[in-house]
């Protein structure tokens, strides 16, 4: 009897670990695509700087540093990355991964891929419908009130009008604010080509 219950428990121990620790499909057959170059040092959602050398990832709803492994469908090949900012706001776009996360996936010449997500570290569930999402555009956080009412009066001279200030400490952010999740990318590309490059998207709280 003592023979018997040695030679199960590590295998039982190990059922028991593949139980609690399994790896975890998010999504199959939903679209990958990358940004690089011209975000590039900027901002991302979680505060960190865009590294298009680093193995990182887009992603609308899953946490931030979820660590996802992403495979092409069409030539098998993964990635594995970590959650650090927010979008791709494109219509029908999962997620958007970094250049050296796209050179390692084959997205260079395409673009765009067909891929499986799966979660490894981290959390998959959210109760939240992503098209009824709320987003906020900062693009810009002051200490000095007039710097902050400089930003707001170049905003509302370029023709927004959801302008806000959020104000926290001594910290005055200049943002647009509301913003549903398919009216992102709009706001995105209108704010580039008015000149305001530097911003980051944040889920509205």
């Amino acid at each position: 009897m003592k023979f018997r219950i040695l030679f199960l428990y590590p295998f039982f121990f190990l059922l028991c670990a593949a139980a609690v620790f399994p790896d975890q499909l998010y999504k199959s057959n939903v679209t990958a695509s990358y940004y690089a170059d011209k975000f590039n040092g900027r901002m991302t959602s979680n505060g960190e700087r865009f590294n298009m050398n680093a193995l990182t990832a887009a992603h609308k709803t899953l946490p931030f540093n979820t660590v996802v492994k992403v495979t092409n469908l069409g030539n098998g090949k993964s990635v594995t990355v970590r959650i650090n900012d927010r979008g791709p706001f494109v219509a029908g776009r999962e997620i958007d991964v970094s250049k050296a996360a796209a050179v390692t996936l084959g997205l260079m010449q395409t673009g765009t891929a067909k891929v499986s997500l799966t979660i490894v570290n981290g959390s998959a569930s959210t109760s939240e419908n992503v098209d009824d999402m709320q987003w906020d555009i900062q693009i810009g956080a002051y200490t000095v009130p007039e710097n902050a009412d400089n930003m707001a009066q170049r905003l509302l001279k370029a023709g927004f009008t959801n302008v806000v200030y959020q104000k926290k400490g001594r910290i005055i952010r200049i943002a647009l604010s509301s913003i549903r999740t398919g009216k992102v990318q709009a706001y995105l590309d209108t704010l580039e080509s008015k000149g305001f490059t530097d911003y980051y998207v944040h889920k509205r709280i």
